[in-house]
């Protein structure tokens, strides 16, 4: 195929990019992640293709699907997690207009070291109340059941249950934790969504690092969570030029 005829170009080109950022901010070793690039006017999304390690990988690799799950371009198989990013968009992003334009998953170590503990991280500190306000959550585990059907899939509607019965908003909200599994990070762009991801993994080791200092640690107090959160994304942020 050639590349440079494909309608979605600069889609995979996005894709491609943040991809690379995975082992740039050591999120991953091998080929342990996945970043996809959505499109809202098209329905589809670019994706890793499986198993490919990220030195290897160049635009005309990404995979391009569809909110169906069907391959709409790409010689290769997605990757192995895409019904995950099929189900958060078809949700969020086409279902409710969410700004979700990008999702990152890793298995960064600081990260899925709360997910395996089935840990939420508490706001212990400023760096994370800078980023989310709250307290990053955790899944339960999947059922048996839900796995049986479809795993992937699953773990997508097992992420938008969490976010809804914790009365959470996706648009406020960009990282969650899969119980036993690891991160899942979304944004307005592919390249947000990574962001997200390394965010996600130092909030992680700050967090490990205070529970290790102290494992009674208290959150940070309600005060100085406003105040960094407003901060930098309230109605008078005044961080950044």
């Amino acid at each position: 195929m050639n590349s440079t005829l494909s309608p979605y170009q600069a889609l995979r080109e996005e894709a491609w990019q943040a991809n690379l950022e995975i082992p740039a901010r050591g999120l991953a070793i091998y080929t342990w992640g996945n970043v996809s690039a959505f499109d809202p006017a098209r329905g589809v999304f670019a994706i890793k293709p499986s198993g490919v390690p990220y030195d290897a990988l160049r635009p005309e690799n990404m995979v391009v699907v569809d909110l169906e799950g069907e391959k709409v371009e790409g010689d290769l198989r997605p990757s192995s997690d895409t019904e995950t990013h099929r189900v958060l968009y078809r949700e969020w992003a086409a279902g409710r207009g969410a700004p979700l334009r990008g999702i990152t998953h890793t298995h960064s170590a600081h990260a899925a070291a709360f997910a395996q503990a089935l840990r939420p991280v508490p706001v212990f500190g400023t760096t994370h109340a800078d980023h989310c306000p709250e307290e990053i959550p955790c899944t339960p585990y999947l059922d048996e059941d839900s796995m049986r059907r479809n795993y992937e899939r699953e773990t997508g509607s097992l992420i938008v249950r969490t976010v809804e019965a914790l009365g959470r908003d996706p648009s406020r909200l960009h990282m969650i934790l899969v119980a036993g599994h690891g991160p899942f990070t979304w944004g307005d762009s592919a390249a947000q969504s990574v962001y997200h991801a390394a965010v996600l993994e130092e909030v992680c080791r700050m967090a490990l690092l205070t529970l290790t200092l102290d494992p009674e640690a208290k959150p940070l107090p309600a005060h100085l969570i406003r105040k960094h959160w407003e901060r930098k994304h309230g109605p008078a942020a005044y961080y950044g030029q």
